[in-house]
């Protein structure tokens, strides 16, 4: 094995780095390695500052990624002792800030769910199948990898929960409403026999591409613009409306899986006027000045 594959080894056992983590790193290393025409873990700073000034044109979260995937490979080599120095230090240090999520409006919700309904009202198998995932997506905020791989195992049956696997395998528990029951149960009366998946294809389980151009073409017949639609917007979407409503940012920390609650914390900017809102009512100065 590499020097590259040992430290993914290493993200996958220790760290519990989810798949598309892993692939996405081993790709930046690779490509950099390629780039520097020999082997990466014997880089030097001035190689290192050549190659940052090379990515100097991605996006700011591309080249952000790329250089985070090379300081925990350097350091990892350090750990194990494969080289005394880290030199990464001669890596550009961009100055992102993480882009806020898309939001889509209630209206623009009840919109698709509108026409989503309309169509799974001729009992298509198709149509009642998309219905149940755009409840799923939008009702339990599933990640689209989450929602295209759950097991038919899954499935609840006396509890309102599903059991999902998330990233690094951390399974957790999310709720289903009962719209999203009621869903389900419709498709479960049409879904092909014969696969473990609740959601199957011909070669195992529906795609996440498959499901970006399910939810794209609904967007296009419900009259929203396509490009607004997308399963992770549903789940900023979930996250956001319940944020509105009043959800705890514990609480929904654990609905969405985030290991770290900072990654939450995103959400709060779209609920700004309601927190003004309350301090200005609940706060005990501004509750003194009333009085006054």
């Amino acid at each position: 094995m590499s020097d590259i594959d040992d430290f993914l080894a290493m993200l996958a056992a220790e760290r519990g780095a989810a798949h598309n983590t892993l692939l996405a790193y081993g790709r930046d290393l690779n490509q950099a390695e390629e780039l520097l025409g020999g082997k990466l873990a014997s880089a030097t700073p001035a190689q290192l500052a050549k190659l940052g000034q090379g990515w100097s044109s991605l996006a700011p979260a591309t080249l952000a990624r790329k250089i985070s995937a090379l300081r925990q490979f350097f350091g990892f080599l350090v750990d194990e002792g494969e080289r005394e120095d880290d030199p990464t230090h001669a890596l550009p240090r961009p100055a992102t800030r993480r882009p806020l999520p898309k939001i889509l409006s209630h209206a623009q919700v009840e919109a698709l769910f509108a026409r989503a309904e309309d169509e799974a009202a001729s009992d298509r198998p198709q149509a009642v199948r998309l219905l149940a995932m755009l409840e799923l997506l939008y009702g339990s905020g599933l990640r689209a990898s989450e929602l295209v791989s759950l097991p038919l195992s899954a499935v609840p049956r006396d509890e309102p929960f599903l059991t999902v696997t998330g990233k690094g395998g951390q399974a957790r528990l999310v709720p289903v409403s009962t719209r999203a029951k009621q869903a389900l149960s419709r498709w479960l009366a049409l879904r092909p026999q014969g696969s473990n998946y609740l959601f199957p294809s011909r070669s195992g389980h529906l795609t996440r591409i498959r499901l970006y151009q399910m939810l794209k073409e609904l967007a296009a017949r419900a009259g929203l613009p396509p490009d607004k639609l997308s399963p992770h917007v549903l789940r900023h979407a979930f996250a956001t409306h319940l944020l509105e409503g009043g959800a705890d940012l514990r609480a929904l920390q654990t609905l969405l899986g985030h290991a770290d609650i900072a990654t939450t914390q995103i959400y709060t900017h779209v609920d700004a006027a309601r927190l003004v809102k309350l301090v200005n009512e609940r706060h005990p100065l501004a509750q003194g000045s009333r009085s006054d």
